[in-house]
């Protein structure tokens, strides 16, 4: 499928958390609508949105880096419209953002719950890296 990828602007917000919503993308604890404004205002991140020939958002990613490398987020593909190359297509308009930017390692993080996701990066050239992860909650969750 052919897309127009370009930045995302306020009034895709609605379309982008439909759509981030219809691939399971959104945790409980998350605030996509808060997320998708975050990263368009911030200067080291954004959305990218894939649009169809009639301009609807079929696909869409959040792409940001902290000054040494970057991340991926809420790659996301209409599921009506899977295997029809949106998601290589997202990633590969991340990665172009983020070359833009002379970085030059990017990454991502996969929740257990969608483990099936991660031959379709291995096929990007993406590779699990050994590592653990660690958080903390800095205040009450949503």
């Amino acid at each position: 499928m052919s897309l127009t990828i370009r930045r995302a602007v306020p009034a895709d917000e609605a379309d982008v958390v439909a759509l981030w919503r219809a691939c399971g993308l959104v945790a409980p604890y998350n605030d996509p609508a808060a997320d998708f404004r975050f990263a368009t205002v911030g200067p080291c991140s954004d959305v990218l949105v894939g649009a169809d020939e009639a301009g609807r958002v079929r696909g869409s990613v959040m792409v940001g880096h902290d000054g040494h490398r970057g991340w991926l987020y809420y790659v996301a593909a209409a599921p009506d419209a899977r295997g029809l190359g949106i998601g290589r297509q997202m990633v590969q308009a991340a990665e172009g953002w983020l070359r833009e930017r002379k970085v030059v390692k990017v990454q991502l993080l996969v929740r257990e719950t969608n483990a099936t996701i991660v031959s379709f990066y291995e096929q990007l050239g993406f590779e699990v890296a050994p590592r653990v992860v660690m958080g903390k909650w800095l205040g009450d969750l949503p």
